[in-house]
């Protein structure tokens, strides 16, 4: 056994209580004493406590200890009993709250998505307002006092959660189409810019026969539908190819032996 001088070592009490732990451990696995495996190691808590760890033989649980810890100066007794894992050890992924699970295809006609009243996207109305524009505090105290408008508009923050998020998805200057393309939806007639601070980088496509016709697009994006696209109508045909008709009728020569 360790040197007890060590103070990361727990008392010789604690240290020995190693059927008191074992105990425990199977009496939390309802009995089944082939579900508490070899004793693996003690470690001190603090002067009075200690945990032994047992390897778990437990069905579905391969990487897992049992945990126990027992307390005492001159005589053990049990503290808690816990199943954890260990290295390499299956555990669930770890738990994300369903505000930030729920993706923009996950909305339903009828469902619900409530907006926290913290949500750093949004900020009063009032609030958006530049301070150096004209008369921002008289509008600022109408607001208030009236209630007029919307209650809150989006913050800075969130106008830019939104640019990001426009700028990498599939209306983006970087998605396979854009890419492809030989004009940008800045230079189109079926552009819609936004107003607004998203104005100059983002506007709505309005053209009916592309796959963008409705969504926002990335004044960077483009398509195959651009206003300023021309087919050329003209002919493919070469003028040397074509065959002219003088109106001559040739008489056939008779075949000579």
């Amino acid at each position: 056994m360790q040197d007890l001088v060590d103070s990361s070592v727990p008392t010789a009490v604690l240290a020995d209580a190693v059927d008191l732990a074992r105990a425990a451990a199977v009496d939390a696995a309802d009995g089944e004493a082939g579900e508490v495996g070899d004793h693996l190691e003690v470690v001190r808590e603090d002067d009075t406590a200690a945990t032994h760890y047992f390897a778990a033989a437990k069905p579905g649980y391969r990487g897992w200890t049992w945990a126990v810890t027992v307390m005492g100066v001159d005589e053990a007794t049990l503290g808690e009993v816990a199943l954890l894992p260990g290295t390499g050890a299956v555990t669930a992924p770890e738990w994300v709250p369903w505000n930030e699970r729920v993706r923009a295809e996950d909305l339903a006609p009828g469902d619900l998505l409530p907006v926290d009243e913290d949500d750093e996207r949004l900020v009063p109305a009032h609030a958006a307002l530049d301070d150096d524009e004209p008369g921002a505090d008289e509008i600022r105290a109408v607001a208030d006092e009236l209630g007029f408008g919307r209650p809150r508009v989006m913050s800075p923050e969130g106008r830019f959660d939104a640019a990001e998020r426009w700028t990498g998805g599939d209306f983006g200057p970087t998605a396979e189409m854009a890419r492809a393309a030989s004009a940008h939806c800045g230079t189109c007639g079926f552009y819609l810019t936004l107003g607004g601070s998203l104005r100059g980088a983002f506007g709505v496509c309005g053209n009916g026969n592309v796959p963008a016709d409705g969504h926002v697009v990335h004044a960077e994006y483009g398509c195959g539908g651009h206003s300023e696209m021309q087919v050329d109508t003209g002919s493919v045909v070469m003028v040397a190819e074509l065959v002219y008709d003088d109106g001559v009728e040739m008489d056939p020569v008779p075949a000579t032996d």
